[in-house]
């Protein structure tokens, strides 16, 4: 027969047994319990429990210095009662005379008694402390006696203790309906801040609650009302309305980037499809080819169009790639490489520019701008990099007929396409996508007018 030793481990893979879940523990529970409770008795419980246990400790303190107190009382009074005793002593009344008080005992240093009354009701160690001036409580049959000595020097020279005792029966009584008196009183004021702690957040937290309701029932497009009095739910109010406010704006770039989308990518599709069914329904060996051409053209083109959509996706779900030092220099060599249109851009750049960004993202921003400008520029196309302390310029201006200034703002929204685009075969998101590229790494994007008067775009890129 086999089995695992005692505590060895389980390998890694293994199927757990079958058995009952372990128990959570109290404190698990606990805070379990905690979480599903509202913040209106959560608060309550708080300051009523940090005012019982406040309190707790003051009627505690009270006991204590009203202890204190009753025991300086009765030491007084006994000592008063001794003193006569040593006066007496003093004056040569010998220690056994009758006439000493019962509660008053007479011994020797060592306390021995020399009164004739039989032996003390303590200890040795009780009778030393009290030798050494210190007072003392005795237990005995239940009940407790207060001591207190005072030394005496009588005529002959010898030494006594005189030593008085009072009973703490009416003291104990009093200290424990003391006790009970603030027990009760402290339960009751605890009670009371708790109460006076639900009715303060409750009419702390009415104000939310109606805000709440008030943003469960707003329609699109309103906002919340702003309180006049410059507090924490003003705050709450304006930060609200921000949110619903950037809430709209998203709803509605969505429908719009949704419904622009879907006009772009119906256009192909269709193409492709009408190409497909005339090629079906008339074959013609000697159109094939061309037919095919034109497919593959259409598919080209929402292959792109689909590309595009995704990196802007992913831009604006802000996927992206932990930023590394790229050179800028080198990926526009290799955006030239790879540009087949329009005229050969130019390259004016120092020995080497870095810019905080990935590969990727460098060469997506150079391709898009290199083919905005290949595509409207009859002669001319220049790639100008330029570092400038904390970022790193990089302008791309052409010949072509430009952007009109009206426009060199609109020019970066999705799927815009200037006059001069119009029938171009593109969905105009090149542009869209450098934006939220470069603004992704803290950088941005702006058109102008080159000198030559065509198109001037320049982005900011953060340095590494």
């Amino acid at each position: 027969m086999t089995g695992e030793p005692p505590g060895s481990a389980r390998p890694s893979g293994s199927a757990r047994p079958s058995g009952p879940a372990r128990p959570v523990g109290s404190a698990g529970r606990m805070a379990v319990w905690w979480r599903g409770r509202t913040l209106r008795l959560r608060i309550t419980l708080v300051v009523g429990g940090v005012a019982l246990v406040a309190l707790l400790a003051l009627s505690r303190l009270g006991g204590a210095l009203l202890y204190n107190t009753l025991l300086g009382a009765a030491d007084n009074e006994l000592h008063t009662q001794a003193g006569i005793v040593v006066t007496r002593l003093r004056d040569g009344v010998p220690p056994d005379d009758r006439g000493i008080s019962p509660s008053v005992r007479v011994t020797d240093t060592a306390g021995t008694p020399v009164d004739g009354r039989g032996p003390l009701p303590m200890g040795s160690g009780d009778v030393r402390n009290l030798a050494a001036g210190k007072a003392e409580n005795v237990y005995r049959d239940g009940s407790a006696t207060r001591w207190v000595a005072d030394p005496v020097v009588l005529p002959d020279g010898t030494t006594r203790l005189v030593m008085a005792s009072g009973d703490l029966v009416g003291g104990s009584t009093l200290l424990a309906r003391a006790a009970v008196g603030f027990l009760l009183a402290a339960l009751v004021v605890a009670v009371v801040v708790a109460l006076a702690a639900w009715i303060a957040t409750r009419a702390a937290l009415r104000p939310v609650d109606r805000m709440r309701s008030a943003a469960a029932a707003l329609p699109p497009g309103r906002r919340l009302p702003v309180p006049g009095a410059h507090d924490e739910l003003r705050a709450l109010a304006e930060e609200l309305n921000s949110l619903l406010a950037r809430r709209d704006d998203a709803v509605s770039r969505l429908e719009r980037f949704t419904g622009d989308a879907a006009h772009e990518l119906r256009s192909p599709v269709a193409a492709i499809r009408a190409q497909a069914e005339v090629a079906v329904a008339h074959p013609d060996p000697a159109l094939a080819d061309e037919t095919l051409r034109d497919i593959a053209g259409e598919a080209q083109r929402l292959s792109g169009l689909l590309s595009d959509l995704l990196a802007l996706a992913r831009a604006d779900a802000g996927q992206r790639a932990e930023a590394e030092p790229v050179d800028l220099v080198a990926a526009a060599k290799a955006a030239i490489g790879r540009c087949t249109d329009g005229p050969v851009p130019e390259l004016l750049a120092p020995g080497n520019a870095l810019v905080a960004a990935t590969p990727g993202e460098v060469a997506l921003v150079l391709d898009n701008l290199l083919g905005n400008a290949s595509r409207y520029a009859p002669t001319r196309v220049r790639i100008e990099v330029l570092p400038a302390g904390r970022v790193t310029r990089l302008v791309v201006s052409d010949d072509g007929p430009g952007i009109p200034a009206a426009d060199r703002v609109r020019v970066f929204d999705r799927f815009t396409r200037l006059s001069q685009e119009a029938g171009g075969g593109h969905a105009g998101l090149g542009l869209a996508l450098v934006q939220a590229l470069v603004r992704g790494r803290g950088g941005e994007v702006t058109a102008g007018a080159s000198a030559w008067g065509g198109a001037r775009l320049e982005a900011r890129w953060p340095a590494p």
